[in-house]
């Protein structure tokens, strides 16, 4: 079953009533976690890798030794869908409390 894009106004109003560390670029959810080291970045990253094949949704991941950007959108239906918010709320769990005031990034 194909998912349904969300509006723009749709997705800002749940990343905020979900109060969610994700920014809406665009057709994107982005977010940027910092963490400790390196091996702390690839551990969160498999985490984030078992959730998303769980939920079989997943985020393009970019890792620079302990920061680790993701970002989220649902490429066959050609924007973001509830998937995407779904899986956001699941890394958001998995985040260390370790974060950088510089983690969340603006929107556009």
């Amino acid at each position: 079953m194909r998912e349904s894009v969300l509006g723009y106004d749709e997705v800002d109003a749940a990343l905020e009533e979900q109060q969610l560390n994700w920014s809406r670029h665009g057709d994107e959810l982005v977010t940027t976690v910092t963490l400790h080291d390196f091996r702390a970045a690839l551990e969160f990253v498999n985490a984030v890798g078992a959730a998303a094949e769980a939920a079989n949704h997943h985020p393009d991941i970019d890792i620079r030794w302990n920061k680790v950007r993701l970002a989220l959108t649902t490429h066959d239906a050609g924007g973001l869908t509830l998937l995407d918010l779904a899986l956001a709320a699941a890394v958001d769990r998995l985040r260390p409390d370790v974060r950088d005031p510089g983690d969340a990034e603006t929107a556009d």
